[in-house]
């Protein structure tokens, strides 16, 4: 399976094309500035394993990994600001 552990600064964002909260997230970071990666479930079937690894078997989007391998599933643009800032 691929890198998904994103670089310093920066997230993976799992994601589907239906997913609302997946394009609101999306749009908040492009205005804040916040880089990302999209791995989209559709397009890359290989992830949908890891993302029902870390939501205790569902495959819920988004599903946000930060750079030191942890995970949120759902996470506010807030949270993913602090925790990148830590």
């Amino acid at each position: 399976m691929p890198k998904v552990t994103p670089d310093e600064g920066s997230i993976t964002m799992f994601t589907t094309s239906w997913c609302g909260y997946c394009t609101r997230l999306k749009g908040q970071l492009a205005r804040e500035g916040v880089p990302y990666t999209e791995i989209n479930l559709e397009d890359a079937p290989e992830h949908i394993e890891f993302v029902e690894q870390v939501n205790g078997g569902n495959r819920t989007v988004p599903t946000v990994v930060f750079p030191d391998g942890s995970a949120a599933t759902n996470p506010s643009l807030a949270e993913v600001k602090q925790r990148l800032a830590s």
